[in-house]
């Protein structure tokens, strides 16, 4: 019974917990795409490998990883590196460029000519219990599958492990990140990862346990890992935006939509209420001026029969007298001021008339509507709007560009309509990501949908590229055919989901 309430007081405790954000599978697999396996051998000669560890692509010839994987004292003897990618290509070999041993610190340059996909940092604060993750080649994976020596120099996915950050606790001699996230022999110098797949920090040492005890594990914090690349002049990314989900993002974009269509409905309401109040007044006012044109034609009425009728008479009394040309000419009088006054009365405004004439005057009075906020042609600059972006990899620096009306941008790049935005998908030669790009003219938006992909994902990707030669700007019905059949070729191959999203409003 005792257990069982334990059992019980256990799961009721995980429910209240609040909930961590979860990690989107495919931005851990993206951030693996930066982490190698790091072989030492002795310099003397020999292809029996005397160590390994694990490393970061800081730069695409440059690795990070900790000073105790590339150390000559370490293995007693001068040492040969070779790095092994985590996904296509070959062994590289490698040299050490700097060394730090106070705080477990190493820089690899590797041979000429090699390039790989550098990770990105997180440079904001690591909050406590947040999800993290992780990565490299622990040793004992290796001797359980049975790895030989050739599978070891091949490239293979990194192992991946999942805890959280234990805060308000580190090492004395530097900076150091506590958390749970199991490691082992091979893991050094591999990365800790946030739940988007953003460098936290350099996985070192674990806490010593006699298999009773929990294991704890430490990573060498970002900022000791940023000062030591900052003093060898090396420019890594870094970002300082907060981890935000997939589910997350989807959630604040669904509130925002709805609060703009809550402000939508209601200026449409004020506007509504105005309308009415406008036409309540406009049409008693033309009750009015009914009112009173149809007194004052009343009136011209009334005096046009009278002099009518005064001009009959003296036509009868110069007709009397014989005077028959003036009694012609005061009877003309007469039954034209007849006619005239039919007419005023006839053409007096009707009660009918009230709704079309008020129409009429509100039509005539209102101002033109406000045209809607589209992008004028010309130079743009376009300002990040982080409520909206899910920022993984990229910097937030603002984009000038120049926009055209027919989807020219920069004066050499052609996008094509889609619905309400103009759409083009890039697909680098020397960077393993694929970005959708589109610009809405209607509400000056500019957008970036980045897809992190592996070697064999970017190859098919670029041939899907190649296919379709744009190269420049042109509204000619044969060049949007090739632009809008090269997106929709290079879309079919991307995942589902982006890995980041940008979005910018722009000037």
């Amino acid at each position: 019974m005792r257990k069982f309430l334990i059992g019980l007081s256990i799961l009721v405790s995980a429910l209240l917990m609040p909930s961590l954000a979860h990690a989107d599978p495919e931005d851990i697999a993206a951030s693996s795409r930066s982490v190698v396996r790091v072989v030492v051998f002795p310099a003397s000669g020999g292809n029996i490998p005397i160590g390994h560890g694990s490393g970061i692509v800081v730069t695409p010839n440059r690795v990070l990883t900790n000073a105790h994987v590339v150390s000559d004292e370490e293995y007693d003897g001068a040492i040969r590196l070779v790095i092994v990618p985590s996904d296509g290509g070959q062994a590289i070999s490698a040299e050490v460029v700097d060394r730090s041993p106070r705080n477990d610190l190493a820089l690899v340059a590797l041979s000429d000519g090699n390039r790989l996909p550098p990770a990105t940092f997180f440079s904001g604060p690591v909050g406590d219990g947040a999800d993290v993750f992780a990565i490299g080649y622990p040793g004992g994976v290796d001797i359980a599958q049975g790895l030989n020596m050739d599978d070891v120099l091949r490239p293979q996915i990194p192992v991946k492990t999942r805890g959280n950050i234990s805060a308000g606790r580190s090492a004395k001699d530097f900076e150091t990140l506590l958390h749970t996230a199991a490691i082992g022999g091979g893991n050094s110098g591999g990365p800790l990862v946030d739940a988007c797949g953003r460098v936290l920090g350099v996985n070192s040492f674990g806490s010593l346990s006699d298999g009773s005890d929990a294991e704890f594990f430490f990573a060498i914090a970002q900022r000791e890992a940023a000062a030591f690349l900052r003093r060898n002049n090396v420019a890594f990314r870094s970002v300082d935006v907060p981890c935000l989900s997939r589910a997350e993002m989807t959630r604040a974009e669904a509130e925002r939509e709805a609060a703009e269509r809550a402000r939508i409905q209601e200026e449409n309401r004020l506007a509504e209420s105005a309308r009415s109040k406008s036409f309540a007044e406009a049409r008693r006012q033309v009750e009015y001026d009914i009112i009173e044109t149809r007194d004052n034609r009343s009136m011209l009425t009334v005096i046009l029969v009278f002099l009518a009728l005064g001009a009959a008479g003296s036509a009868w009394q110069l007709l009397e007298r014989e005077r028959r040309d003036h009694a012609k000419m005061a009877g003309g009088a007469a039954a034209v001021m007849v006619i005239v006054a039919l007419i005023v009365w006839f053409t007096r405004p009707s009660f009918a008339e009230v709704d079309e004439l008020t129409k009429a005057r509100l039509t005539d009075t209102e101002d033109p509507a406000a045209p809607a906020e589209v992008a004028q042609e010309g130079k743009l600059t376009c300002v990040i709007d982080r409520s909206r972006s899910r920022i993984t990899v990229s910097d937030t620096n603002d984009v000038p560009f120049e926009w055209t009306n027919n989807g020219c941008v920069n004066g050499r790049t052609q996008y094509v309509e889609d619905g309400n935005r103009w759409v083009r998908t890039f697909v680098p030669s020397n960077e393993e990501q694929v970005s959708i790009v589109s610009f809405q003219p209607g509400n000056s938006t500019y957008r970036i949908e980045r897809h992190l992909l592996g070697a064999e994902a970017m190859k098919q990707a670029r041939d899907a590229r190649n296919q379709y030669d744009v190269k420049s700007c042109s509204a000619d019905p044969a060049t949007i055919e090739k632009v809008q059949a090269m997106n929709s070729a290079v879309r079919q191959l991307l995942p589902q989901q982006p890995n980041e999203l940008l979005t910018y409003n722009c000037n």
